[in-house]
């Protein structure tokens, strides 16, 4: 009992406290603007891009599809931040020096990025229903708001592994960058992948958000929890597998920087 509690105020301490310290969030307009301004920001563009270049009314293809890619924000970025901004900040050696549960410290970094990006699509949802004109009225929202939540659970799945890369180069965040602009094309978010190369389709399998956002168009159009749950099931596979070679990378790279001394040398 003991050591499960101690667990436990580990992951909770881990999770509040490294989002707030590691994001520097000193002003609430700060963060306001990151969850508000740039959802909206992402979907005006895609979205009124996507519809002026195409004959079809297909608005909602491109808002749901948006929607979802937010997730990747908190996932890629919130996650890298959280994993190897102990190395910017100088605390990294305090934590590979405590005989704390590496699991639980992941756990904990990742369950305020889940919650933060499941928020951000939800703006992203409430922005589109409001101002784009998405309808809602035969889809399940419950069923939606588990997709919301599986999906932002494998982009953080994605973001263990990448803030893991953090912990080695200090040219992160360009691979951040790209493998979020990555996203928006090989998730589906904007185009569509039975539309696309085979190559570009099979690499599309292997990545996060593609079930999710495929999972969440059928629901709009009125799907049922069953019919989507093999999508979702899928989506939730490819975000453990990424978590899991995130953890094991993180640590090959602590027994190597024991060995060496090299992992806070930039």
């Amino acid at each position: 009992m003991k050591t499960l509690s101690n667990n436990l105020r580990l992951f909770w301490q881990g999770a509040l406290l490294s989002y707030i310290a590691l994001f520097h969030w000193m002003r609430p307009i700060q963060y306001m603007a990151s969850k508000i301004l740039m959802p909206l920001a992402q979907m005006f563009f895609f979205v009124y891009l996507g519809t002026f270049a195409t004959s079809a009314d297909n608005s909602a293809f491109y808002i749901v599809g948006n929607a979802l890619q937010i997730a990747a924000v908190s996932g890629i970025y919130g996650m890298t931040m959280s994993v190897g901004g102990d190395r910017d900040s100088g605390t990294l050696g305090y934590i590979l020096g405590t005989p704390a549960n590496r699991l639980v410290v992941f756990m904990g970094r990742a369950f305020m990025n889940i919650l933060d990006g499941a928020l951000g699509v939800i703006i992203a949802f409430f922005w589109g229903v409001t101002l784009m004109g998405l309808d809602l009225s035969n889809t399940s929202i419950p069923a939606l708001a588990l997709t919301i939540l599986i999906t932002t659970i494998s982009t953080c799945g994605l973001g263990l592994l990448m803030g893991c890369l953090s912990l080695i180069t200090v040219n992160v965040m360009f691979v951040n960058n790209f493998v979020y602009f990555l996203l928006l094309i090989f998730s589906g978010a904007n185009i569509r992948l039975n539309e696309v190369p085979a190559w570009v389709q099979a690499t599309s399998s292997v990545l996060p958000l593609t079930r999710g956002i495929a999972a969440a168009r059928l629901l709009v159009q009125g799907a049922s929890l069953t019919e989507v749950m093999p999508l979702l099931l899928g989506e939730l596979a490819v975000g453990l597998v990424y978590a899991l070679l995130g953890y094991l990378l993180f640590a090959v790279f602590e027994i190597e920087a024991k060995k060496r001394g090299t992992l806070e040398v930039f």
